[in-house]
């Protein structure tokens, strides 16, 4: 059964006139009827009775008729709602962003993103590399923001949005907060405060021990937040990206020999449409002008992930 037929069926049963009901519905009265009769056919009894200037509904014409007024109404809500999706009224979209990105870089972009398209509503989901990657294969996720040393694997497609370096983030009367760049080796002896999530967490450690410098490892956290608020309290150090550093009053210092650096990207499943708000969100992703680093140290080994 097909909705141009229901809409004939209930022209019809308003009309009771098989003439007038093909005039109302743009048609031909033989076509109406041909699609009233398929109907009949396919529910196995007649649904109107023609006499002579009396056509009626039958019994079953009489039953069907608000069960299919009511499938017309709701394929014309679902006809609406599709509209209003297709202009970005409503429209729901979900992003992935890797926690250990500061917000510092999405404020921005995302009061553009709102004035731009009012009525997408963004859910942001935060999760690991790892656990955003299954949930954008699984279609969880529409769009993810994250960073990946070695970059990212098929069937995943990347594109970059923005560098930012490693920092090491200590207190205000911390030793380091007295220099203005931080050597790996300055690292050595130092109480480190270890941030269970950062995706960068092994390279890092190579390049420690790569410079001889021995840490001692205190506290470790999945959450970023406390990490920060203990290095500020002046019980360690971490490795930090620069734009990650949130509480006021915590000192961060480039990283260099070697420095580091993380490439953040958007990142897609490769082959899949993008609907309509996912399509808007990478538009704008594309146009927006992303703040470069706030300095460019000569020697950073720039890793693309």
């Amino acid at each position: 059964m097909e909705l141009h037929e229901i809409r004939y069926f209930l022209a019809v049963s308003k009309t009771l006139n098989f003439t007038k009901a093909a005039e109302q519905c743009n048609v031909t009265q033989p076509a109406l009827t041909r699609a009233i009769q398929k109907m009949e056919e396919e529910l196995g009894g007649l649904l109107f009775s023609r006499e002579r200037n009396n056509t009626h509904l039958t019994d079953l014409g009489r039953l069907l008729e608000p069960h299919l007024t009511e499938m017309l109404e709701r394929a014309s809500t679902a006809k609406r709602a599709a509209s209003r999706f297709l202009r970005l009224e409503g429209a729901q979209l979900t992003v992935g962003v890797m926690c250990t990105i500061g917000p510092i870089r999405f404020v921005g972009f995302l009061n553009r993103l709102r004035t731009s398209h009012p009525g997408i509503e963004l859910t942001l989901i935060e999760g690991v590399p790892d656990h955003l990657t299954e949930l954008l294969i699984r279609g969880e996720l529409d769009v993810a923001v994250m960073a990946r040393p070695g970059g990212f694997a098929e069937p995943l497609r990347s594109q970059p949005l923005y560098e930012e370096r490693f920092t090491i983030a200590c207190s205000v009367g911390h030793r380091l907060a007295q220099k203005n760049i931080v050597s790996m080796s300055d690292i050595d002896g130092e109480i480190y405060l270890q941030r269970i999530n950062c995706e960068y967490r092994d390279f890092l450690a190579e390049r420690l021990n790569d410079a001889g410098a021995n840490i001692l490892r205190s506290y470790r956290s999945e959450r970023e937040d406390w990490i920060q608020i203990m290095v500020a309290a002046g019980m360690g150090i971490c490795f930090l990206p620069e734009f990650s550093a949130t509480l006021p009053g915590l000192v961060t210092r480039p990283v260099v020999e070697p420095a580091v650096m993380r490439e953040v990207s958007l990142v897609t499943v490769g082959g899949r449409r993008w609907s309509s708000p996912v399509a808007a969100f990478i538009n704008a992703v594309k146009q927006y002008e992303w703040p470069s680093s706030t300095a460019e140290l000569e020697g950073y080994a720039v890793l693309s992930g």
